[in-house]
């Protein structure tokens, strides 16, 4: 059998998984995307062109590599074209590599409107949404009144069951948020349009990637946001509104879970974080300043400023723990380049007592006094090394540090955002 891989987040998002799914793409069978929406964002830079995904898993633009979207997946359809628009613009093919599975829930204008106006009338208690519907086209799912992208197939029925979704979401709109409602025929006047276009493109996902597997091709699961954020194991309640972690690959597929058989983390070599939410290691100072600018650290998708800090191993931990890393993959290493000592956290006081993981309760993670050990910085570059002997003496010391904490190996470490700049110790498709 194939030997298949899930790329997650180990952090807050943002760690830099779009580049190493890219650079791993060429030696598998397809990549699948597994939770989440449009309100991710990876960014490719190939040759010095970057190209910004939100949907579309980021194996795109190699020719031969298929791209599946499971049903753990919420689409926009809307979003999604776009997406694909702005791709085939540059001479990506898209259409004939897209396999998206029919039950997607479909992200609607009303999830939108909802989103954004819950976040105003949260005011400074706001979670820190990217105001996108992600979290109320979750709600519909689990409420059992949402709609699927096979919906689609028959557009009386859509009507059908947008009429008794529309009347209790307007009335939520309207009534309790003030906010003018949603029209069925607008709604439906999109449906048609989105009919035409993606329901070639709606397949039994599950299926197809049952007999890839079978077949012994190898498959690339791609994780969203990062695993501090996961609905159920983040700093809830300032999480994303989907399973981050590494075994949410299986239900958002229908793979089984002994089909996934390598985790690598994702984590850069020190810390950020977008939205609201606890932050122990946030550095609101000129380090923070200097992180951030030396990092380019905005979102790819929202082009907010990201919250920055140093690495946060008790976060680490627990995130390793959660998705059974496998290997570690350390990026942007070269923004650490310069500094005369580096801080990294190694526990917390909380209480009197030191806590070696970061808790679940925001309230307690807020409270949380983080504990430093500091190393000897380097004043040589890292950019684009990509030779393990090559790098500085204390930069190789500071990633044996990590590793020897957290007690997981460190397979790769990003230098750089072209494919090319990636330091191997272990493959990870040839160590599984």
């Amino acid at each position: 059998m194939a030997k298949n891989i899930v790329v997650v987040g180990t952090q807050w998002g943002d760690e830099g998984k779009g580049k190493i799914i890219d650079w791993l793409a060429p030696d598998t069978h397809a990549v699948v995307r597994f939770h989440g929406g449009h309100n991710a964002g990876h960014t490719l830079v190939i040759n010095g062109h970057k190209t910004i995904l939100r949907l579309i898993p980021s194996g795109i633009l190699h020719p031969h590599i298929q791209c599946y979207l499971g049903n753990g997946v919420v689409v926009s359809p809307s979003a999604l074209l776009e997406e694909m628009d702005a791709l085939e613009a540059t001479g990506v093919d898209v259409q004939s590599r897209m396999h998206i599975s029919y039950a997607c829930p479909m992200l609607m204008p009303y999830h939108v409107a909802i989103d954004q106006a819950r976040e105003r009338a949260k005011g400074a208690g706001k979670i820190g949404t990217t105001g996108r519907g992600i979290g109320p086209v979750y709600e519909d799912k689990v409420a059992r009144r949402g709609l699927r992208l096979q919906d689609l197939f028959d557009l009386s029925v859509l009507e059908e069951k947008l009429k008794e979704t529309l009347e209790y979401h307007n009335f939520v709109l309207t009534q309790y948020f003030k906010e003018p409602a949603i029209e069925l025929g607008s709604l439906m006047e999109a449906a048609l349009k989105h009919q035409q276009r993606l329901t070639p493109l709606l397949k039994d996902v599950s299926a197809q990637l049952h007999d890839a597997y079978h077949a012994k091709k190898t498959l690339l699961f791609e994780g969203a946001q990062g695993a501090l954020l996961d609905i159920d194991h983040g700093t809830y309640p300032f999480v994303t509104s989907s399973n981050c972690v590494a075994g949410y690959a299986s239900p958002g597929t229908g793979m089984p879970p002994q089909s996934l058989h390598y985790v690598l983390g994702i984590a850069k070599a020190y810390s950020t974080r977008v939205g609201s939410g606890p932050y122990p290691t946030e550095q609101i100072n000129e380090t923070g300043d200097r992180l951030c600018e030396r990092g380019h650290e905005f979102g790819s998708n929202t082009g907010r400023k990201r919250r920055c800090g140093w690495l946060d191993l008790p976060a680490l931990k627990r995130s390793i723990e959660l998705n059974g890393v496998n290997g570690l993959c350390i990026t942007k290493l070269d923004v650490l380049d310069g500094f005369d000592s580096v801080k990294i956290c190694i526990g917390y006081e909380l209480d009197g007592q030191l806590l070696d993981r970061l808790p679940y309760s925001a309230q307690d993670a807020t409270r949380c006094t983080p504990v430093y050990e500091t190393i000897e910085g380097w004043q040589e570059s890292t950019y684009g090394v990509c030779d393990w002997n090559a790098l500085p003496s204390q930069a190789k010391a500071y990633l044996d540090y990590i590793e020897d904490r957290v007690g997981c190996p460190i397979d790769l470490v990003s230098t750089g955002p072209e494919r090319h700049q990636t330091l191997v110790k272990r493959h990870p498709l040839r160590s599984i």
